[in-house]
């Protein structure tokens, strides 16, 4: 399979260019606007990179036309509020796509890639890792055991270090990262919609750029 990536000189893009290697598939193409992206020779020196999304779109859409180098799966690590026009442009590539979370910011956004799935024929993938932590599988098989009927009380508090970079950054833009909650949070709510069911109903009580507490 041929993979292509977008945000590769992001933080979190050498895990997915050694996990494309380690499964033995190809990275063709890469894309970011930062050219401090030297680790892709570790994963494939035969790989195009793009310092301009325009290029990087143009040059997956001849390598389609190529065959056995077109691009199977499409991977999306960049900052949050590209990611609807980045996971688009894969699908009407023909690609499937895998997508760092959140993959976007509202449920109507949610419905267009739905829309744009259907039309296409392929399908987005969201990267939530933290829930097949060996923690969280042992939580949840406890849950599933005792079979209880009525509800859990969980009180959940998740503090984590950041520095002054983090506000200096895209992740500090609410309107870039859509907030702490959508950075941060999500991966905590995912751990309790896994666990313990749907989400009925939820209050925010406080919300800042550092910080935010509700009850789900």
């Amino acid at each position: 399979m041929n993979f292509a990536l977008i945000g590769a000189a992001g933080y979190i893009a050498p895990r997915h260019m050694q996990a494309i290697k380690d499964t033995g598939h190809d990275l063709v193409a890469a894309y970011d606007l930062n050219d401090s992206v030297g680790i892709i020779d570790s994963i494939s020196t035969d790989c195009s990179f793009f310092t301009q999304f325009e290029y990087f779109l143009e040059h997956a859409w001849r390598l389609k036309r190529q065959g056995d180098r077109a691009v199977d799966y499409w991977v999306v690590c960049s900052p949050n509020h590209f990611h609807s026009a980045h996971i688009t442009a894969g699908l009407h590539l023909g690609c499937d796509v895998i997508c760092e979370k959140p993959l976007v910011s509202t449920p109507a956004q949610l419905d267009e890639l739905r829309c744009v799935e259907e039309e296409t024929g392929r399908r987005v993938y969201s990267i939530m890792q933290l829930r097949h932590h060996p923690a969280i599988h042992e939580l949840r098989d406890k849950v599933i055991a005792e079979q209880r009927d009525g509800q859990y009380e969980v009180e959940l508090t998740y503090i984590t270090a950041r520095g002054p970079w983090y506000l200096a950054s895209w992740k500090g833009d609410p309107r870039k990262s859509f907030g702490v909650m959508a950075e941060i949070g999500i991966h905590f709510f995912d751990m309790l919609h896994v666990i313990f069911g749907e989400l009925k109903r939820m209050v925010l009580h406080y919300h800042d750029e550092h910080k935010a507490a509700g009850y789900l």
